[in-house]
Formats: C-alpha cells, sequence, structure tokens
C-alpha cells in the first residue's frame, strides 16, 4: 500500500524526528524511500543580492553528502534509499516531487529548521496539506527528545493506535493498514463518536425535542455497536472498539487520544461526508492543525480533473500587472 515514500529534510535535527518512522513503516510495508532536501532560492531582500556560484554549488554539494549518509544508514537496515535535490520554495517542490513520482506517502516533521512554534505545524507543512493528494504522515517534532528510544525492531513502534470510523466507506480505506500494524503487535483502538444532533432553539428544549433527541442518539449508537463489532471480526490481533456520545466530533478524538495516550492517530483523509474537492476532510484537517500526536492519514481521493479554486497569485495577477509587479524593479 506504501510502496514509495518521500521524505522532506531540511538538515535539522527537528526534522529528523521522522527517520524511526521512516524506518517502521518502510519494514512494514516493504517501501522504498526517497530523501528529498529543497534548496530555497534568496527571497525577498537577498533576492536583490548576486548568487555566488561557488557558494552554491557547495550548498548543492553538503546537500547530497548529507542525503547520501542518511540513505546509506537506511540501507544498512535493508531499506532501499534514494536522494534527490531540489530547488524553489520548499512547499511546491514537495508537492511537485510527490506528484511526479507518484509517491504513496509523504512523511514530514512538524517542524524543521525554523524550530518549534506555538502552532502545531509549520507553514511548509500547512502547504502541503492543503495541496497534497496522497496520504501523509506528520511526526510531531516536539515529542523528538522524547521517543528517540522508543524505536526497536523487536517491539511495535505503535503501541497503542487511534482510528477514527465513522461507519463511511470511505473511512475504510485505512483497513489494511489497520490491519498490517495489528498483526505487528500493535493495539487498536477503533472508535466511533456518535454525534447528539444540534437542535437551535431560541428556548430551552421541549421534552419533545429532548426525547427526539435521545431517540437518534440510541438509534445511531445501536447501528454503531453493530457496525463496530462487525468490523472487528474482519481484523486480527488486539483490536479494542469504543463508542463515545458527544456533541462534537473533532473535539471528542481529540480528548480520547489524549486519555489513551496512543502513539499514534491513524485516519482516513475523508469520512461520512463524502466527496470533496479538498485533499483532506474536517476530521484529518483538525488533527492536522491541532493534534499533538503522530498522525498518519490515508488519502482516499484523487486529485479534481480541473482545478475548482484559484490560487491568490492566480487571481492577484492581473492585478500585479496594472501595476507593474512582474519581477523586476520599475523605478
Amino acid at each position: 500500500m506504501f510502496e514509495h515514500l518521500l521524505v522532506p529534510l531540511d538538515r535539522s535535527v527537528l526534522a529528523e524526528c521522522v527517520l524511526p518512522h521512516v524506518s517502521a513503516i518502510a519494514h512494514g510495508f516493504g517501501s522504498r524511500v526517497t530523501l528529498l532536501h529543497v534548496i530555497e532560492a534568496p527571497r525577498f531582500a537577498e533576492a536583490a543580492l548576486p548568487v555566488n556560484p561557488l557558494e552554491w554549488r557547495l550548498k548543492r554539494a553538503e546537500a547530497q553528502c548529507y542525503l547520501s549518509d542518511i540513505a546509506r544508514q537506511l540501507e544498512n537496515e535493508g531499506i532501499a534509499a534514494a536522494s534527490r535535490l531540489a530547488e524553489g520554495p520548499p512547499a511546491e517542490q514537495i508537492l511537485d516531487v510527490a506528484r511526479n513520482e507518484g509517491i504513496d506517502l509523504v512523511i514530514c516533521s512538524s517542524h524543521g529548521h525554523s524550530g518549534l512554534s506555538e502552532w502545531n505545524v509549520s507553514s511548509v507543512v500547512q502547504k502541503i496539506a492543503l495541496r497534497a493528494y496522497t496520504s501523509l504522515m506528520i511526526v510531531r517534532a516536539h515529542q523528538a527528545t522524547q521517543n528517540q528510544s522508543a524505536l526497536r525492531m523487536d517491539a511495535p513502534y505503535y503501541k497503542r493506535v487511534l482510528v477514527p470510523m465513522d461507519g463511511s466507506q470511505r473511512a475504510e480505506y485505512v483497513i489494511p493498514v489497520v490491519a498490517r500494524l495489528a498483526l505487528q503487535g500493535s493495539h487498536i483502538l477503533l472508535a466511533h463518536v456518535v454525534q447528539r444532533p444540534e437542535m437551535p432553539r431560541r428556548t430551552p428544549l421541549t421534552r419533545a425535542d429532548s426525547e427526539l433527541s435521545e431517540r437518534y442518539v440510541a438509534c445511531n449508537r445501536s447501528e454503531a455497536e453493530y457496525y463496530l463489532r462487525d468490523l472487528r471480526s474482519r481484523l486480527p490481533g488486539d483490536v479494542e472498539t469504543r463508542i463515545i456520545v458527544g456533541d462534537h466530533v473533532g473535539r471528542t478524538l481529540h480528548e480520547l487520544a489524549e486519555q489513551e495516550d496512543v502513539d499514534l492517530v491513524l485516519a482516513s483523509a475523508h469520512g461520512y461526508s463524502g466527496p470533496s474537492p479538498w485533499p483532506f476532510g474536517s476530521v484529518a484537517n483538525s488533527f492536522i492543525a491541532f493534534g499533538n500526536r503522530t498522525l498518519l492519514i490515508v488519502q482516499d481521493a484523487q486529485p479534481p480533473a480541473e482545478r475548482l479554486f484559484q490560487s491568490a497569485a492566480t487571481v492577484a495577477s492581473p492585478v500585479r500587472s496594472l501595476f507593474g509587479f512582474r519581477g523586476e524593479k520599475t523605478f
């Protein structure tokens, strides 16, 4: 399922927190790995200065040596690894390589050389998540120092895995990955949130309204019990099911991940809401932006045949032309 992994590295210690996960996924799924380093072009004021060709070549040589060393380490573990360099804006280059190379899974750190911040993911990861029509794994950089010694090939790295399931066929795209992790010894927690219905009222709910809400919840809970029981019977290994009634699906799942102290949240890119022009649905996006656990999102959709939205740069291009912003000085 994950035959080809793409691993962006910016030569920072924070970015290297992905390497134990790369090893675990590559061994578990028999994957080959492409290591990618993007050399950023000068920006803003730096762009006006001439680029020193020798300095640029040295930068490329250092980056290639860096990637070659890591590729050698992976090959010593029995993992097929290659490296490549790219030049330009990091997010765009990562997405281009993922698309052109037929990548099955992008594994990236939540933060890199810019350092940890109050945001749960860096701007580069945010941009990737907005356009990545492929499976995506985000390793939380703040946990790097805590879990570096946790990876042992004789024991499962992902001891406790939370898998949100909403009863849809799209959500079941994760099942092959769940089965593989279960066979490797991970404890799987299949979770379903029965959401209380929204009943907007200017006054408190009447008794009839409350009874209707309770019947709705009871009906959905009964169906969820049947669904998870059937799903559990189709999976090997140590699998637990959990049904929770809550007002908000995303918040309830985040609370469950904390309570259960899971090592990995494994989710489908979309769920019951059905087809979407966006790479990830609301629950997946919630875990990208606000989660603090390692996250693996299995993509279930293909990129739309036609662009359904215009980028800000495209919209702004007529205005830029009008005012003379063509990449050169106009004064």
